[in-house]
């Protein structure tokens, strides 16, 4: 069956113009979860790139790194790297990786007590899963296991970050925090975190 001309293409437009008005449809009908990870990528591109078939672009990113929450999580550096990544499309896919941080933090910073590893896990792996230096953070919590911050104490190498017991207690401290969740990545193996409770004061 012969595919219905969208008005970008009966106006004689570029065929790409066609194409981002079927994408944009599919998604405000079905959801994100009824697209590819390069079409999902095209509608972050659309934005920052008004004038260019952007599917080569996106399916490009994915056999670089893999798949779409490696290629937001992705370096900016790494991302130019690649032929046809503008400042302007490396700002977009940032700006999805900070919206998701974002997100996953507010439902943990709501001060509720952390019952549920699998919640603190799930946020952890947001924050930290794709990066490719090894990262020791803290959340400091409350007697009633509230979050009351989550810190990046150290940045390291592939496969060490520097950890500082003094200044961890200081902040601790500072914070006047009775538990605290000890988290680092393993860069090597992207989806493995390690998490330590410590003991209350």
């Amino acid at each position: 069956m012969k595919q219905p001309v969208s008005a970008s293409e009966a106006a004689g437009a570029p065929h790409y113009f066609g194409h981002r008005d079927r994408l944009r449809e599919r998604f405000r009908a079905a959801g994100g979860d009824a697209l590819a990870d390069y079409e999902l990528l095209e509608l972050v591109l659309f934005r920052a790139i008004p004038r260019r078939d952007v599917k080569p672009l996106a399916k490009a990113l994915l056999a670089r790194f893999g798949s779409f929450a490696e290629v937001v999580a992705a370096r900016p550096e790494r991302l130019k790297e690649i032929d046809g990544m503008s400042e302007a499309a490396v700002l977009e896919i940032k700006i999805i990786q900070q919206a998701a941080k974002r997100f996953a933090k507010s439902n943990v910073e709501k001060r509720r007590p952390l019952a549920s590893f699998s919640a603190v896990l799930d946020y952890c792996r947001t924050a930290m899963a794709f990066l490719d230096r090894e990262e020791f953070r803290i959340l400091f919590l409350d007697r009633k296991n509230a979050l009351i911050a989550d810190e990046v104490q150290s940045v390291g190498t592939v496969d060490h970050a520097p950890v500082y017991p003094r200044e961890v207690m200081r902040r601790a401290l500072e914070l006047n925090a009775t538990a605290m969740i000890l988290v680092h990545n393993h860069p090597t193996q992207p989806i493995s975190i390690t998490l330590d409770h410590a003991p209350n004061r």
